[in-house]
């Protein structure tokens, strides 16, 4: 980790990086416009798989005072991941073959089916516990009537994945044992979120001609404000949205596997370990002497011995982690293993059959409907996770590290 406090910044910038040559410019200069924010608690922390975001970079975390800023939460609220273990060795089904190919492939294909991914929904309205709560608290959401569809809309949404980054992969950990991670959000629930009240805090910032530049993305909501609370109802909603989502995905594949393992094996399958959080999200929370909101933008949190997921991409490792509670993060982590290049980078600097190929050199089974844009989640577009482990030793410590092998992708 290392500091920058020099007379760009009005706060210190701590990075948990070798040096600034290992961060690029534009996350720099989203880090100095951090840095500057007049409510800003302490300093700005950059997580090891820190990058240029809308705003704020993502691998981002502030703490702020008396306010709240969407773009700090980003437009995916409450992306985050689930992770479930199970007692089946890998070495016992993966040269099972089925009439679908090998065992693996046949719960690839299977959850590809049954899970929506990309921009598909539903096509029935699904069961979800936290839109019922928010039709019987609706006094909470109403005024801002132009979201008032994305609660109808989010019955169909719920429990699918997404695309871009986010997957559904099976795993085996280090003693071999198969784990079941997914990677996913709170879909356009979220997003329609973060826009609406983006444009609500810049219009009011303007309005009050505040001191921080528009053209930082950084708007603002005093939290004591109308605007401020109603952005924190919604938020919190969509926070529980996302958990509900990953956990209807989970449920949806322990069915897949029950049914093929039953079919195909006379194992008894068992969980254990089941994890699920956030890392697109902001919290009011104690740090050095003050309640602050903490806005944790594609960070984790870490407390002191709480268990979260940190992935790393398709094809290479992810671990479950242990929090150290360090205070000079804010008790956070990394996300992920961050990207090295761009969606549009990595299409230009490699193809999709090189992509391929490499997850067949390593046995990996990939389900993906087109896999044309195959090559913008390739493990090189992405930093590698073991550096970015070793960059944050201060800020958790590993509890299994795990190997794709099979991965679901919008």
């Amino acid at each position: 980790m290392f500091v920058i406090a020099n007379k760009e910044t009005d706060h210190p910038i701590k990075i948990w990086l070798d040096g600034e040559k290992s961060i690029e410019e534009t996350c720099l200069k989203q880090a100095y416009n951090l840095s500057r924010l007049p409510f800003l608690h302490q300093w700005v922390a950059l997580m090891p798989d820190t990058h240029a975001g809308m705003g704020m970079p993502i691998g981002g975390v502030i703490a702020a005072k008396d306010v709240i800023v969407p773009n700090a939460v980003g437009v995916d609220i409450g992306c985050g991941m689930a992770f479930v273990g199970t007692n089946i060795l890998v070495e016992e089904i993966k040269d099972i073959k089925t009439g679908s190919g090998s065992l693996i492939q046949a719960i690839i294909s299977d959850i590809l089916r049954n899970v929506p991914v990309g921009f598909n929904h539903h096509k029935h309205p699904q069961p979800c516990n936290t839109l019922e709560r928010a039709f019987e608290e609706l006094e909470k959401y109403e005024a801002n009537a132009e979201l008032l569809g994305q609660l109808e809309a989010g019955y169909f949404q719920v429990g699918t994945l997404g695309g871009g980054n986010h997957f559904i992969e099976l795993q085996e950990d280090e003693e071999g044992y198969l784990g079941i991670m997914i990677h996913s959000g709170s879909r356009n629930f979220g997003k329609q979120v973060c826009d609406a009240f983006h444009q609500t805090a810049r219009e009011l910032n303007s309005k009050w001609k505040s001191s921080v530049p528009d053209e930082y993305r950084l708007a603002f909501l005093p939290v004591d404000t109308k605007e401020g609370k109603q952005y924190i109802n919604w938020m919190n909603l969509a926070l529980n949205f996302a958990e509900e989502n990953r956990l209807r995905m989970m449920l949806a594949v322990k069915a897949i596997l029950d049914k093929w393992m039953g079919k195909y094996t006379n194992l008894t399958l068992e969980y254990n370990m089941e994890i699920n959080c956030h890392h697109n999200y902001a919290s009011l929370e104690q740090h050095y002497g003050k309640e602050v909101w903490v806005h944790r933008k594609g960070a984790t949190r870490a407390r002191e011995g709480e268990l979260a997921v940190i992935p790393g991409a398709m094809g290479s490792y992810s671990y479950v982690v242990e929090g150290l509670g360090n205070e000079m993060s804010f008790h956070s982590s990394s996300h992920g293993a961050g990207r090295r290049y761009s969606r549009k980078g990595a299409m230009e600097n490699f193809t999709a059959e090189e992509v391929m190929v490499d997850l067949q050199k390593q046995g990996v089974v990939l389900g993906k409907h087109n896999k044309k844009d195959v090559a913008e989640e390739s493990r090189f577009a992405y930093k590698d996770i073991d550096e970015v482990m070793e960059n944050q030793k201060d800020l958790v410590k590993p509890v299994k590290r795990l190997k794709t092998v099979g991965v679901v992708k919008g």
